[in-house]
């Protein structure tokens, strides 16, 4: 995957967020890191052209995304359609969960996952 230019505040901004995970993000991310889902290696808070991902696996060319209520509301709608198709545009798939998805069924999440990179369920 080519090498993109990302600014310093973007940088930045991704940092922070690495810092300050939701309880959600930080229990997918233990079952996520370090290839442990089948050896498929994952980043967190990755930068792609202007955005932030939660997740991202660019061996795949999948984004996991984890929404919160505010995601719910018509302008976090709004958003989330605009920027899944940008970067749809750009070859990418990202699967959306609702943290108590995260929370409730990690099983399911990770089965998910598994098959959106062509993988059998574990």
């Amino acid at each position: 995957m080519p090498h993109q230019t990302v600014s310093k505040q973007l940088r930045s901004n991704a940092k922070r967020l690495r810092s300050q995970m939701t309880d959600a993000e930080k229990k997918l991310w233990q079952v996520i890191r370090a290839h442990r889902l089948e050896g498929i290696s994952f980043r967190r808070q990755m930068p792609i052209e202007g955005v932030i991902v939660d997740f991202a696996a660019p061996a795949h060319r999948l984004i996991v995304e984890l929404d919160g209520s505010q995601h719910a509301e018509l302008q976090g709608q709004a958003r989330d359609i605009a920027r899944d198709r940008k970067l749809q545009a750009l070859g990418w798939t990202t699967l959306r969960f609702w943290n108590a998805e995260v929370t409730h069924d990690l099983d399911g999440v990770c089965r998910k996952i598994l098959n959106a990179c062509g993988r059998e369920s574990f």
